[in-house]
């Protein structure tokens, strides 16, 4: 698709692809274009404000989160995010967080152009399929919790993943059961975090799995820092990631 009919869109980083995870960064928007989208990376953004929020530090998530809504409130088109819980916070929690305060109006107008990234790239599957993209082995997809219970996600993502050629995607008791990650979950409650982690990589093991695949970031930290720890397999990528190994260029 020409640059002049694209469709113009923002891709927010987040915190984790700006400081842990900028390959994830670089591959979402390298994903994007090659779905026929002109992306362009948000400037003057930091947090999603999510962490003090999900604390009950709704004071300290506002002064957080305004300086990101306000660049985003000057960009154009879909924002575009490439981690399922930092969308939920932003598509569904900004609205309540910033009502009454004078940053409410632009808080309902970012929330609506908010999109996770597998929905954007799921809607032009067809083109996807047609970029000889192939990754031959089996994988098997974890649902975030926010990306799957308040976003309802769940065909986006594993229809990108139906576009590579001899990928295999391996139903598990991975998909749909918490990391164990949870943000300030896993600090408050650390044995019961790495408990529900290493379940993740036991079911994984079981189902001898090349790589388990995600589309949030927190989730992909978590189980990947464990998996390290344990001297384990299989990887833990992020789906864009996964494109780019398969061939996206």
């Amino acid at each position: 698709m020409p640059a002049s009919t694209a469709s113009t869109v923002t891709v927010f980083p987040t915190c984790l692809g700006d400081i842990a995870m900028p390959d994830v960064v670089g591959q979402t928007t390298r994903a994007l274009a090659a779905c026929g989208y002109a992306p362009r990376l948000a400037r003057g953004v930091t947090c999603c404000g999510q962490p003090g929020y999900n604390s009950g530090f709704d004071a300290d998530a506002r002064r957080v989160a305004k300086a990101s809504l306000a660049a985003l409130d000057r960009t154009e088109g879909p924002i575009v995010v490439p981690a399922g819980s930092c969308a939920s916070m932003m598509h569904l929690h900004w609205r309540e967080l910033f009502r009454g305060s004078r940053h409410e109006r632009a808080a309902i107008r970012v929330s609506q152009r908010v999109r996770e990234l597998t929905t954007l790239l799921a809607e032009r599957a067809d083109r996807l399929a047609t970029l000889g993209l192939a990754w031959p082995g089996t994988v098997a997809y974890h649902d975030s919790c926010h990306m799957l219970r308040e976003l309802g996600i769940s065909d986006a993502p594993r229809a990108v993943l139906g576009t590579v050629a001899g990928l295999t995607v391996v139903p598990t008791a991975v998909a749909p059961r918490c990391c164990g990650f949870g943000g300030t979950f896993s600090v408050r409650y650390p044995e019961v975090s790495v408990a529900m982690a290493d379940a993740t990589l036991d079911d994984a093991r079981v189902a001898q799995v090349d790589a388990v695949i995600s589309a949030d970031p927190g989730c992909i930290m978590h189980l990947d820092a464990r998996s390290g720890r344990r001297g384990d397999t299989p990887r833990v990528v992020h789906i864009a990631t996964l494109l780019a190994e398969a061939g996206l260029r």
